[in-house]
């Protein structure tokens, strides 16, 4: 039987947090524009894994929300909209709740029949997203996988929805 040498123990720490420490969390989500969104694999609310990188080649509005935030309550219905009536152009649109019980987003979202994927984040993808404090915040990520727009706090849907056409018609 084979057993890690504890004089490699610390080597491995070591390389562990300089490799951790070479790609720092962005300080503000305003730094991953024109930058590859950063990839995530979670389980989404029904149960389905959700890969980021399995949807290249369309176009992905991923929006921070919560239930308790009122600005992301009002996109909401609209995001729904936009899901029915751009996906057949290449929209999917991903929501990261990060309320604290998966029970209340599962709740909220059966209640509104959200058409579109949502998973639970957490501080470590909030962190990967530009440490995310206020909600909602929406990342416009082209089919190459960049980020090309966000959208923080209170947005004008015209301004959103309008970015978000010229990304669909882009080839």
């Amino acid at each position: 039987m084979l057993r890690p040498s504890k004089k490699l123990l610390p080597l491995a720490i070591v390389l562990a947090s300089l490799s951790l420490a070479a790609s720092p969390a962005p300080a503000d989500p305003a730094q991953l524009l024109h930058k590859h969104a950063p990839r995530f694999v979670r389980t989404g609310l029904d149960g389905r894994r959700i890969d980021l990188a399995a949807f290249r080649g369309k176009v992905v509005l991923l929006t921070f929300w919560a239930t308790w935030c009122a600005p992301c309550q009002v996109e909401m219905p609209r995001f729904i909209d936009w899901q029915n009536h751009y996906r057949p152009q290449g929209l999917q649109i991903l929501a990261v709740s990060l309320d604290d019980d998966p029970e209340v987003a599962r709740s909220l979202v059966s209640q509104r029949n959200v058409n579109y994927p949502v998973l639970m984040g957490d501080l470590r993808l909030a962190r990967a997203y530009g440490k995310i404090l206020g909600l909602p915040v929406n990342f416009l990520i082209d089919r190459r996988g960049k980020v090309a727009a966000i959208f923080q706090g209170e947005s004008d849907p015209d301004k959103m929805e309008s970015a978000l056409r010229a990304l669909l018609n882009a080839r």
